[in-house]
């Protein structure tokens, strides 16, 4: 049966109050440890590899056709199998190997058909079948076989249930919005030190703020109140990834400014900017946290 990362649990239509205590319970072990997080910010860890590393694996998401679950799945193995193992130093084609597998195994547990060789693609080392296998199993061995991990996209119709929607339309927009947004700040390595339930939320709260900025404040006053909710640790989760969100913008400005047909450096660009536009940003991100507290 095919793993559905929004019910790690159970199926949609037995997801009872009774499951979420344990999904709260049960996130920490589905998350890789502090540690590996303090080494990318002590940079006792090369960044470079984890990038290289989701590089490779979207990569393999056209080619072998996977859908954005699959992958996000496959990024949890890999970075709670190295935060338990170590980072593979000296020897690259052993991290390919790591990332090769837990694309594999994901696409297992989602019920997934690949090719191996769709999979490894035209360039490195190439692995057989029994290789890959060997390494499958040692990652099931380091994560307990846990692999039916507990992520954002498990508690998203938790936190959905604390807002009341009069047009169904509405709450399918809010989802998907956060949906994207967590895809989106899964290769960030600041959110790592964040419970899925923390992501979950924040996402849902910055959508929520998007799209319907009217309803935010009663949906922002329901999430504090839930008892599983550290508040604290929310709004530093929400100020890290609006902070991304923020980034995200600018860049399409960026984006669209520099597709202009009108032939222009990026200097004259930066400077025919008004000087408006940066306070817009500073202003929007102080409102939202003034309206988070």
């Amino acid at each position: 049966m095919e793993f559905d990362l929004e019910n790690p649990l159970t199926s949609l239509e037995e997801h009872q109050a009774d499951t979420i205590p344990t999904l709260f319970a049960s996130e920490w072990d589905h998350m890789p440890s502090l540690n590996f997080l303090h080494g990318f910010i002590s940079r006792d860890l090369d960044i470079s590899f984890r990038q290289e590393a989701l590089s490779s694996i979207l990569q393999a998401q056209f080619s072998c056709n996977f859908d954005p679950f699959t992958m996000y799945l496959a990024v949890n193995y890999m970075d709670r199998f190295i935060s338990n193992q170590g980072m593979p130093q000296g020897k690259p084609w052993i991290s390919r190997l790591v990332v090769l597998s837990c694309m594999s195994l994901a696409a297992k547990m989602r019920n997934t058909y690949f090719s191996l060789t769709d999979l490894q693609g035209d360039e490195g080392l190439i692995f057989d079948a029994q290789t890959i296998q060997r390494m499958e199993l040692l990652i099931l061995s380091a994560l307990n076989w846990r692999m039916r991990s507990i992520t954002p996209f498990s508690f998203i119709y938790f936190f959905l249930s604390f807002i009341q929607f009069k047009d169904p339309t509405s709450k399918h927009s809010l989802k998907d919005r956060a949906t994207e947004i967590i895809f989106k700040t899964h290769g960030e390595v600041k959110l790592l030190g964040f419970k899925p339930s923390l992501v979950a939320a924040s996402a849902l709260l910055w959508a929520s703020h998007e799209l319907f900025p009217l309803q935010f404040p009663s949906f922002r006053d329901a999430i504090f109140s839930c008892e599983y909710v550290d508040k604290a640790n929310l709004l530093s989760c929400f100020e890290a990834m609006q902070d991304m969100v923020m980034d995200w913008y600018e860049s399409m400005v960026d984006s669209v400014l520099s597709s202009t047909k009108t032939p222009i450096s990026v200097l004259d660009r930066h400077c025919t900017r008004t000087e408006s536009e940066k306070p817009t940003s500073s202003l929007a991100m102080t409102t939202t946290n003034a309206s988070l507290q």
